[in-house]
Parts: structure tokens; sequence; C-alpha cells
């Protein structure tokens, strides 16, 4: 599947999961029902009408929904801070971005190349210091508030191509849409067991009542827990349901991503083969986010697994593993237990590692002019796709950035004003305009600071490495805190609005920028699952492809025909005459949203027709497509760093 088709199975797994929600309070509610009429049918004897009695069972329902619903919103609220909730509660300590520790630096180094082989912004890193088994996870609502967080036994335990491996998989979970599945899923399972936590806890605090009430009381929670225990077996079988299947899915997609399957049927072994496995040491915890894990957390039997056997996994990557083959790596391992780090000496990646940082240069990009070999369909195939090719080039993309400039992306004072940099104009007249606006909101220094880098820093920054950029700075920025970044998204506003003429490509990154910061602000807020199809939203379609096919050609008859391939591809029945808005790119602002909402399979479809109006006459330079990944990120349709092949 692409990445369009996992996000519309995405939408049908969260579809199926509100079903299957649904089923279970029914069950839960009925069998508190059934504990009711039990245990008070007998006041029926007693004088009670049978009126009492409906009125109690309907009490008991309502009561039932309420306390299910209720747990279920508020843990939905104690998450809305995304990934980094999940992963501070997890025990997780946050990975600093200068960090020294090799094991860390090697972790940083993979998860950056990945995200801009990907073409989404480097998530927040996390390290479970206290859990010596291998195992990690992804957590958010969106690439925007993205986490990972990896296992000190994982860092410890795997070389780095294993460590690829576990990492390229937990990518596919933040691509495809599982995180925003996986994040309602915690949300929506502790309400559906809160009645078994409100027995437990009753339980455990009203021992010492003897009185009548306090032993009714008790009863009341024994049963409480009891038929809680409905809501853990139909919380785990949602949790079996939903997450097996895409585990398999992400093994695929990390194969397909590094093109090699050494690294993670390795990860797998060692899981197999250590004593320490992938088990989480906080069950309590494990269990909760069980169905988001590398590997298994919690020992379940195979009816409640949330990810397939391991053997099965492995022999998916490896036809000719033998499982007595575990057995002998366990004996080994028991004595002299792996060493990530020795092994990637041993393989002579950091030998390799060093000399490529002291001897060779990364091979040089190509001109703005160079024209890419591309078509629609192969464009929106590689759509949060990225291949092995893509990662090679993430490297050369991150060794081509200066030394210093790669310091500066991740220094917490140096990112604002590195990211404005990239929005200052070359000439003098709206660049001062600019820097009068960066000074009225952020002051002098922070406008001096982003003069002398675009100055001294970015004026021949290649337009392939802008995003990249980008991309390093952004997991920085967003750690500043809010007052800061409401701040700085108006002073974004204001530099690409300050003359009133924008090229298209300054206008999308600063958009791009917009739209993470805002989703890394608020990320429950702007986690959805589009619904619209290309009929409900044609206006929106011909504004976006009439100002794309007007930036990109001074002529405009060339332009029309630019804008007419384009439509062809969305909506070829429609007659949609060519009429480019008369402010320009400013007339994105309306499109955006409706655009975004957009079915996946219609986004698919959506940018295709980009494509073809960008390379209608055969010719796609790398300022254009640079600009066609700009507007695609805007839509939450990430592209890799090079749209050719090979």
């Amino acid at each position: 599947m692409n990445f369009f088709e996992h996000q519309a199975a995405a939408r049908r797994s969260s579809t199926r999961m509100i079903v299957l929600f649904a089923l279970a309070v029914l069950g839960i509610v009925v069998a508190v029902d059934v504990a009711v009429v039990v245990l008070f049918g007998g006041m029926r004897g007693a004088g009670a009408s049978g009126g009492s009695m409906v009125g109690l069972l309907v009490f008991a329902t309502l009561a039932t929904v309420a306390v299910i619903g209720l747990g279920s919103l508020y843990r939905l609220a104690s998450l809305r801070g995304g990934g980094e909730t999940v992963a501070l509660q997890m025990g997780g300590s946050e990975v600093p971005e200068d960090t020294s520790d090799p094991q860390l630096r090697r972790l940083r180094n993979v998860v950056e190349e990945i995200a801009i082989a990907s073409g989404v912004p480097a998530p927040k890193l996390y390290v479970m210091e206290h859990e010596s088994a291998i195992n990690a996870f992804a957590a958010g609502y969106s690439p925007s508030d993205a986490a990972v967080a990896v296992t000190r036994g994982a860092l410890e335990r795997l070389n780095r191509d294993e460590l690829q491996g576990v990492i390229a998989h937990e990518f596919s979970h933040i691509l495809n849409g599982d995180m925003r599945l996986n994040i309602r899923l915690m949300g929506v399972l502790f309400g559906i067991m809160m009645l078994s936590i409100i027995g437990q806890r009753v339980l455990i605090y009203g021992r010492a009542g003897r009185s009548r009430e306090g032993q009714a009381v008790l009863i009341v929670a024994l049963v409480a827990m009891i038929v809680g225990g409905i809501g853990l077996f139909f919380g785990r079988m949602i949790k079996a349901g939903v997450s097996r299947q895409r585990e398999m899915l992400a093994d695929a997609s990390a194969v397909q991503f590094t093109r090699q399957t050494i690294g993670l049927a390795g990860a797998l072994k060692k899981i197999g083969g250590l004593h320490e496995g992938s088990q989480l040491s906080d069950k309590g915890k494990a269990e909760e986010v069980s169905h988001m894990l590398f590997g298994e957390g919690v020992a379940f039997s195979s009816l409640f697994a949330t990810h397939p056997p391991l053997i099965e996994r492995i022999r998916k990557l490896d036809p000719l593993f033998n499982p007595q083959q575990l057995q002998e790596l366990s004996r080994r391992w028991s004595v002299a237990p792996p060493n990530g780090l020795q092994e990637d000496i041993a393989m002579g990646f950091a030998a390799a590692q060093s000399s490529s940082r002291t001897s060779s240069k990364p091979p040089p990009l190509p001109a703005a002019m160079h024209s890419l070999d591309i078509t629609p369909p192969m464009v929106a195939a590689q759509v949060a796709t990225p291949a092995q090719d893509d990662y090679c080039r993430a490297h050369s993309l991150v060794e081509t950035l200066t030394p210093e400039l790669r310091a500066l992306a991740r220094q917490r004072d140096q990112a604002m004003p590195l990211l404005l940099a990239l929005l200052l104009d070359d000439g003098q007249k709206i660049a001062g305009k600019q820097r009068i606006e960066i000074t009225s909101r952020m002051g002098e220094a922070i406008a001096r600071q982003a003069t002398e880098l675009r100055q001294q820093q970015l004026q021949a920054l290649h337009p392939m490495l802008r995003l990249p950029l980008a991309a390093l700075i952004f997991p920085v920025l967003r750690m500043r805190p809010r007052p800061q970044l409401e701040t700085f998204l108006d002073t974004v506003e204001a530099v690409v609005h300050a003359d009133g003429q924008v090229s298209l490509f300054e206008y999308c990154l600063a958009r791009l920028l917009q739209v993470q910061l805002r989703e890394s602000l608020d990320p429950a807020r702007y986690a959805r699952f589009g619904r619209r199809k290309p009929g409900n939203v044609k206006n929106e379609f011909a504004i976006l492809l009439a100002v794309v096919a007007q930036a990109g050609h001074a002529d405009p008859a060339e332009a029309q025909r630019a804008y007419l391939a384009g439509l062809q591809r969305v909506l070829p029945r429609d007659h949609m005459p060519y009429a480019p808005p008369g402010y320009g790119v400013q007339a994105l602002d309306e499109v955006w949203e409706p655009l975004d909402a957009l079915d996946p399979l219609a986004k698919q479809v959506m940018v295709e027709a980009i494509t073809a109006a960008v390379s209608h006459d055969g010719r796609v330079s790398v300022a254009e497509a640079e600009l066609l990944r700009t507007i695609c990120g805007v839509l939450h349709c990430p592209l890799p760093a090079m749209l050719d092949r090979g």
C-alpha cells in the first residue's frame, strides 16, 4: 500500500475501533443491568414495584455510560499535549540537541536523516533510561508533534543498521496515521476499563468498612471490578484487532525504506535471544501503550497479543530463519551480551563514518535549473514512502550543510533568527522592511541576528537545503514557550507580507512553518482524517492550480496550458476557466483548510494534479521540485528530498 491507501486503511480502522467501542460499552451495560437485577431483584418481593426496578435499571445504564464516557474524555484531555505527553508519562528523558553521548548522538543522527528523507520535521526524542529491554514507540497526533522514545536497552544492544530498522518502523507509524489512531485508542480503552479501576480502588481503600452499608459498598465494588473485567477483555481485543496488522505493515514499510532486511530482522532476533526481550518493567504503563510499541511490551496470550508472533515477523524478513537459532543466540548472549557500538566498529561503520567527515565530501547538489525526470503517478507514489536512495541523499544533504549551520540549527537561542533568515529577501529594500517588522515584534537583537545569518550563512544556500534545514530547526524551535511561539508566528506572517510582493515558495515555506507550529501547540485540535471529495472543493482546486501555473510561467498561454493539465487530472469533467486571482499567492489562504480535509485517496489525485501543472512542459527544475515539496508539505503529503529515483 502507498501512503494514501495506508491513510484510508487507518481511517477504516478508526471507524472499526468506534464500532468495537460501542459493542464493548453495550456488553458492559448489559452486564451491569444483569448484576442490578440479581442484587436488587429481591426488592420486588419486599414490596418494591416493577417501576422502581425499571428506574433503577435506567439509572444504572446511564451511570455506566457516563462513567465510561467521562473516563474516555478525561484520558483524551490528558493526552492533548500529543507525543511529548505520552513519552513523559512513560518515564522518557529528553535527548539533548547537543548531546555528546555516543549512543544518543547515533540515535539523533539516524532520526534526523530519516526525517529529511521522509520530508517531515524531526520528532522529539526520548530515552526510557530504566528499561533494559529492546523496545520503542512513536506517539502523537501528527508528524508536527510526534515523539519517538526508545529504551536504553535498544541503544545499548542494537547496532546502527538494527537501530535504523527500528526507527524506520516507527516512522512508518508517524507517516501513515497510525499514531493518531493509537493515541485515541488509549483514551477509548481507559474509559472501557473505568469500572474495573473504580472497583479496585474501592476494594483497596474500603476494607475497613464492617457496617451493613460498608459491606454493600464493597459488594458493589466487587461487582464493578468483575464487570470491569468485560471491559478489560474488550479492550485487549480491540488493541489486538487494530494493532496486529498495522505492525506487519510497519515492518514492510521499514524494509521498503531501508531496502535491507538485515537490520530489522537483527533487532527482532535480539529481542528473541536476550533474556530481557522487549517486555517493559512497568507493567501498568506497558499495558496502556502495548499497542504502539515496537515489540510486545506485556506477555499476553496469543488471543490478546498486540503484535504478530516474533518468529512470524522474523520469517517475513528472513525466510530461511530457523527458530532453533534463537536458542544458540540466547546461550551466546547470556555469556557476552551484544554491544551495538562495538558491532558498528567491527562492521567498519564507525571508521567509515569518521573517514567521511574528515576526508571525503558529499556529492555536489544539482543546479537549480537542472531538469528532473518525474511524472504525476511517480511523485504520488513517493509521498511519505521514502526508499533507500532517499536515505542516502538525506545523509548527503546533512553533510552538505556546513558544520556551522548544523550547530546553529541545534541551538535554542538561534532557532528563531535562523528560520527568519530563511525568509529574508536578498534585496536591501525589501529586507529593510522585513527587518523593521521583526524589530517591532521581537526586538532589535533578533532582527540583527537574522540579518547576519542571512548574509553570512544563507545567501548562497542551495534551494534543496532550505527544507532540510527547516526540518532540523523545527524540533528545537517548538521547545520554546507558547507566548514566544505565538509572537514568532505573527512575525513570520509580517515578514512574508512586508511589501505585498511574495514569491510562491516564500509564501508556502512560511505557511508550512505556521502549520507545523500551530499543530505542535495544540496537537489534538488538528488531528483528523479528511472526508471531502474533489467535487466539493472545485473552486479551491482552481485557485491553487492557477496560482501554481502563474508562478511557474511568465507566458500567460503557457500558464493556461499548465493549469489545464493539472485540472484534467483532478476534475476531468468540469470546465473551470483559467482565472488567476488578482491578489496572487495570498489567495491561497482560503484553500489550504478545505484541500487538507480531502479524503486520503482524493489527496493522491490532488498531488498528481499539482505535479501535472508543474511538469506539463516535460521539464521540472530543482526549484520547481522544491516548490512542489513545500506545497505538499503544507497539505500533509510529505515528499522526500529528491523526487527523481536512482
